[in-house]
């Protein structure tokens, strides 16, 4: 398979190291980034019995209430099967529940539990440590900034993802 380079031009070849000019390494250098924070807030939720994947549904409840499990899909960036398995997960830890939604039976709404709140927090106070050291390597005042061009990029216009 050859892509259609225009003659005399050579691709860039690309990578994530600092000064790469491809037009992937920005991609590359935030799932970089992406890996690094997760590995490091992973440390924060272990202790507590649960992983990210658990931790964006309890984000997301505590966001937004009682969600079904299709927006829950859809808020998470999951798929189908693995919100099933994540939520059995927290009911079975006693972290949330699931309800039925009034006027469809089918429909099931996950609620987080006054267990799953207080695990919600234990994890936020655990994580300021580790947070920390995440920007370390920042100069004062950037640690804000990054996140202020951060949301930009995640949320352009102002807009939620």
């Amino acid at each position: 398979m050859t892509a259609d380079v225009p003659p005399g031009t050579t691709a860039s070849r690309v990578t994530d190291r600092p000064g790469d000019a491809s037009p992937f390494a920005l991609g590359l250098l935030l799932r970089r980034a992406h890996w690094h924070a997760a590995a490091v807030m992973e440390g924060a939720l272990r202790p507590l019995g649960i992983e990210l994947r658990h931790f964006a549904v309890l984000i997301v409840l505590v966001d937004r209430g009682p969600t079904v499990q299709r927006d829950l899909v859809a808020a998470t960036g999951s798929d189908k099967a693995g919100i099933m398995r994540v939520v059995d997960d927290l009911e079975r830890r006693g972290l949330a529940v699931r309800k039925t939604v009034p006027g469809d039976r089918r429909v099931r709404a996950v609620e987080i539990t006054p267990q799953g709140l207080e695990l919600f927090d234990a994890a936020h106070v655990a994580a300021v440590p580790l947070a920390e050291r995440l920007v370390a390597g920042l100069r004062p005042g950037e640690p804000e900034q990054l996140t202020e061009l951060l949301t930009r990029f995640a949320h352009p216009g102002g807009r939620e993802a």
